[in-house]
C-alpha cells in the first residue's frame, strides 16, 4: 500500500531526474592536488568520444601543465563586469544556457560571483545549468564544505569565507577524490607548481604543514566514502527492519552554540542520509520586542544556515522549551535529538537540573537518543544505547 501511495511522486521524481543534467565533482584536500588538470583530461576524453563539451570557467593559475590542456577544448567566452573601478571576468551563465553544450566545465565551485551577477554564488549557477539539462563537471576543496567549516578552522587556524552547502555534494551523481600524499603535495609546492616563489615559504609554515595536509586528506577521503555509501543505500533495496533516522537539532539564541549544533547535526544527518529539522522554541523573554537586536540577527543567520544545509526549520512559541521538544519528537517520530552542552544559566531558565533529568528520561522512554554537542570536544554522548 505504501508503494502505491508514493508511486505518483516517485514517478515525477524519475521524470525530473531524467531531464536534469549529470553532475560530477572533483574534490581535493587542498589547492594544487590536480583537480583542474583532471577536469581538462576528462574533457579531452569526452571530445574524442564526440561529446559536445565546453569550458564555462577554468582557473589554470598559470600552471603550465594545466594551460597546455586548456588548448583544444572549446571555450564559452567569459563576461566582464565593471566593479569598484575595474573590470572583472566572470563565467557567462546566460551564454552557456544559450549555447546548450552537453557538458560544461565549471571550476571553483565555491566562488562568490561579482556583485551584479544573476546569482550570488557559482554553485547556484551550476544548479541552474543542471536544471536546464546541461551536465556539469566541477571542482572544489574539502575546506569549502559548509558543515566542515569549524573542523577546518581547528586544523588550519584559517576560517574559509567561501563555502558550499552540503546539499550540493549530495546532488552530485559522482564525487571523485583527487588524492596525493602529504610529501607529494609539499614537493609540488616547493617546485612552484601551486604558488609563485614568493608565497612558498609562508604556505609551508601555515596551511601546507604536513600535519594539516594529513588531516585534510582524511576529511576528503571520508567525504567521498560517505557519498559512495549514500549511493549504495539509494540503489540497493531498503532493509525493512532498520529504523529510519530522523534528527532534531534544538537551538537557542546563543549564536556560536547554535551554529555548532547546526553544523554537527548536518554532518550526522548526511552520514545517515536522513531528514533533519532545526527547532527553536521562543520563550516569552525572547519575544521580538524583548530580545537584543544582535541576538535576533544571529538567530536569523543561523536559521538561514540550517536551510542552506538542508534542514527544515521550525520556530515555536512556548513557556516550556522541554514540553515543546518532547511534543515535536513524538509527533514527528524523531530518533535523535542534538543539543548544545547545557550551561548552568540555561538550565536555570528551564527549572534546573530536574528539568534535564526529566527530559532525558522521557527521551529514553521514546527510545530517542540525545547527543550533547560540546564545542570544545570532538566526542558525543548518547542518552541510551540500542
Amino acid at each position: 500500500m505504501e508503494e502505491l501511495r508514493r508511486s505518483p511522486e516517485h514517478f515525477l521524481e524519475l521524470i525530473q531526474r531524467s531531464k536534469r543534467g549529470k553532475f560530477k565533482i572533483y574534490l581535493g584536500m587542498s589547492a594544487g592536488v590536480g583537480k583542474t588538470f583532471r577536469m581538462l583530461q576528462e574533457a579531452h576524453s569526452l571530445l574524442r568520444n564526440k561529446i559536445d563539451v565546453k569550458i564555462g570557467y577554468i582557473e589554470p593559475h598559470d600552471r603550465e601543465e594545466t594551460l597546455a590542456l586548456v588548448s583544444g577544448v572549446p571555450q564559452i567566452p567569459r563576461k566582464s563586469i565593471f566593479y569598484k573601478g575595474k573590470y572583472l571576468e566572470e563565467m557567462d551563465l546566460q551564454a552557456i544556457l544559450n549555447d546548450r553544450p552537453e557538458v560544461v566545465l565549471v571550476d571553483e565551485l565555491a566562488h562568490t560571483n561579482v556583485e551584479g551577477s544573476k546569482n550570488k554564488k557559482r554553485w547556484q549557477d551550476v544548479l541552474e545549468l543542471l536544471e536546464h539539462g546541461i551536465s556539469v563537471i566541477s571542482a572544489m576543496n574539502i575546506q569549502h564544505i559548509e558543515s566542515l567549516n569549524e573542523t577546518v578552522k581547528k586544523i588550519t587556524g584559517i576560517e574559509v569565507a567561501e563555502r558550499v552547502p552540503d546539499k550540493i555534494l549530495s546532488l552530485a551523481d559522482e564525487v571523485v577524490n583527487i588524492d596525493l600524499t602529504a610529501d607529494e603535495l609539499v614537493d609540488r609546492l616547493k617546485e612552484g607548481k601551486i604558488y609563485k616563489s614568493d608565497k612558498i615559504a609562508y604556505a609551508l609554515q601555515n596551511f601546507f604543514k604536513s600535519e594539516n595536509i594529513l588531516q585534510l586528506r582524511e576529511l576528503a577521503l571520508k567525504e567521498v566514502a560517505t557519498h559512495v555509501e549514500k549511493q549504495v543505500e539509494t540503489v540497493l533495496p531498503k532493509i525493512g527492519n532498520l529504523r529510519q533516522e530522523r534528527f532534531l537539532a534544538c537551538i537557542s539564541s546563543n549564536s556560536e552554540s547554535a551554529k555548532h549544533v547546526i553544523r554537527k547535526t548536518a554532518r550526522l544527518a548526511g552520514y545517515y542520509n536522513s531528514r533533519w529539522t532545526v527547532l527553536y522554541v521562543q520563550i516569552p523573554k525572547e519575544a521580538h520586542d524583548k530580545i537584543a537586536l544582535d541576538k535576533q540577527r544571529h538567530l536569523i543567520n543561523n536559521m538561514n544556515l540550517a536551510q542552506e544545509l538542508g534542514a527544515k526549520v521550525i520556530q515555536e512559541k512556548s513557556n516550556s522549551v522541554s514540553e515543546s521538544i518532547v511534543r515535536y519528537v513524538k509527533d514527528h517520530e524523531i530518533t535523535t535529538v542534538c543539543v548544545g552542552k547545557p550551561h548552568f544559566n540555561f538550565l536555570q531558565n528551564l527549572t534546573g537540573m530536574n528539568w534535564f533529568n526529566s527530559f532525558v528520561g522521557k527521551m529514553a522512554e521514546e527510545n530517542v537518543d540525545i547527543i550533547i554537542l560540546s564545542k570544545n570536544s570532538k566526542s558525543t554522548v548518547n542518552s541510551n544505547e540500542n
